[in-house]
């Protein structure tokens, strides 16, 4: 590592270094906002005192990071235009990811300012948008294109369906508990700062401690891609491939690159040649949203495919191969694994026994080669989030336990709040789909609220939905503003 930062320019590693302070900072206010919401039930419970209430949740945030798949991160970065992502070194590259971390950091922090818990998640994909939109306009394509619609609507829905499951399923399981829970001190709220009896505490503990874990899974992933862009467009000779890939990890990736090969010499047929560039264009345009398929999309499928083995071939290990081998393997295995994924998925295109699962091991082998995360990685979005949690909890506690119902939290509230948030959140990890611990919890309390019949305040919920219904129009035009401003920055400073 400190061979390769030897080698780079001054201009070069402030931009490095600017790029993750921004994005750690991006993390940092996460924990503002969302990891806030863990410890809020049990500070206002008694359950905890604040800073070990904090503690403990960072501890198990740390966790949920730390063995989280990555799936989320690289969901979030399969929203991005294609060409953003596959030339992240480019000066569009930087300035996409400046773009991005720049205005979730303005929204997150106003919104957190103001005590109002905002989504990091909408944040974050209304910037994505943004600057698809304004990087359609630059390139001077069709306004729109490059903006992944299809990925875009299942994000959505699940950002918008999560809330309404938090605030309906919390209702009803409060209303389950006092059914078949008969303790008369489970549904009254804490008197004073006395805490409630041992068996509530650790219910609220275990709520906390599993929602403080499922944040650390989802929402801690959400800034990981954007750092791997980062240190893949700046670092390539350490990052553009993974590092921690082993001979036999090799080898069986030769392996399947020879087995597909016929597979997809046969789908592309005798259709006509095709360059190096074209292939690339083709295969891009193909994993944009609405595209079809067709016999230039298998050609260069075929094409990129046998790039991908003189690549491999050319030195004995990764480690071998130069920084330009690395960046051309990594563009070539994302364009083919991402083109495999979506031709097996929903177009069924492979119909012979067995090709199918070739393919799909196949892919699975490229994804392991472009999409990873090194430890060091999640370490430091672990670290940035308690750090955050630990010097912004406040305001958005205080809006969770004080402002949302008319009456004080009980512990059977705090606890079918949690329970209801921390199911969602790890189903959501399921199936690799970005949700918002503050929509889901802030929700769920309400729905409680609304079961027990303690009332809500107008006020305080006027202000959260104003929140949620501005943070995506604001969050596109700031991140179309930012990117469009940035790429002629960096375009200046940088070159392309």
């Amino acid at each position: 590592m400190q061979h390769f930062l030897a080698d780079l320019t001054p201009a070069t590693a402030a931009l490095l270094i600017g790029a993750l302070l921004l994005a750690f900072g991006f993390e940092a206010i996460n924990g503002f906002h969302d990891t806030a919401n863990a410890v809020a039930t049990v500070i206002y419970t008694n359950t905890l005192k604040p800073w070990y209430a904090v503690v403990w949740s960072g501890i198990w945030n740390f966790t949920g990071v730390v063995v989280s798949s990555g799936a989320v991160a690289f969901g979030i970065v399969a929203l991005l235009p294609v060409e953003l992502v596959i030339h992240a070194g480019s000066a569009a590259g930087f300035a996409m990811v400046f773009a991005l971390l720049f205005s979730a950091l303005i929204w997150n922090f106003a919104t957190w300012y103001v005590g109002i818990p905002a989504s990091s998640s909408h944040t974050l994909i209304g910037s994505i948008v943004g600057v698809g939109l304004m990087n359609a306009v630059l390139s001077k394509h069709p306004f729109g294109d490059g903006v992944n619609w299809g990925k875009l609507h299942d994000t959505f829905l699940a950002l918008f369906l999560s809330p309404i499951i938090g605030f309906i399923c919390a209702a009803l399981l409060l209303l389950l508990m006092k059914a078949i829970v008969r303790q008369k001190q489970l549904y009254e709220a804490p008197e004073g700062t006395k805490p409630p009896a041992w068996w509530i505490r650790l219910l609220l503990v275990i709520t906390c401690t599993g929602v403080s874990f499922a944040h650390g899974s989802n929402d801690g992933q959400k800034g990981m891609g954007l750092i791997m862009l980062i240190l893949i467009g700046i670092l390539p000779g350490v990052y553009a491939i993974n590092p921690t890939i082993t001979t036999t990890g090799v080898a069986r990736l030769v392996s399947d690159n020879k087995s597909v090969q016929p597979i997809l010499d046969a789908k592309a047929g005798s259709g006509a040649a095709i360059t190096a560039p074209d292939a690339e264009t083709t295969l891009s345009d193909f994993l944009k949203y609405g595209a079809k398929p067709s016999q230039t999309t298998f050609v260069a499928l075929a094409y990129e495919n046998r790039a991908i083995a003189q690549i491999v071939g050319a030195a004995p290990t990764f480690d071998k191969l130069t920084d330009a081998q690395r960046k051309d393997l990594r563009t070539k295995g994302y364009l083919v694994g991402e083109s495999i994924g979506k031709l097996t998925k929903p177009n069924k295109t492979f119909t012979a026994p067995g090709d199918a699962k070739q393919l799909g091991d196949y892919k699975k082998e490229l994804d392991g080669m472009t999409k990873f995360i090194p430890v060091w990685v999640k370490f430091m979005v672990a670290l940035c989030l308690g750090i955050g949690t630990m010097i912004g909890w406040k305001r958005i506690v205080v809006t969770i336990g004080e402002k949302i119902g008319k009456s004080h939290l009980t512990y059977a509230q705090g606890a079918s709040a949690e329970l209801v948030t921390m199911a969602t959140i790890q189903g959501a990890d399921m199936l690799g789909l970005p949700v918002s611990t503050t929509h889901i919890l802030s929700s769920g309390v309400a729905g409680t609220m609304a079961a027990n019949g303690s009332g809500l305040q107008a006020r305080t919920l006027r202000n959260i939905v104003i929140a949620w219904v501005l943070t995506v129009p604001v969050t596109v035009f700031l991140g179309a503003l930012i990117f469009g401003a940035g790429f002629l920055i960096v375009l200046r400073f940088f070159g392309a």
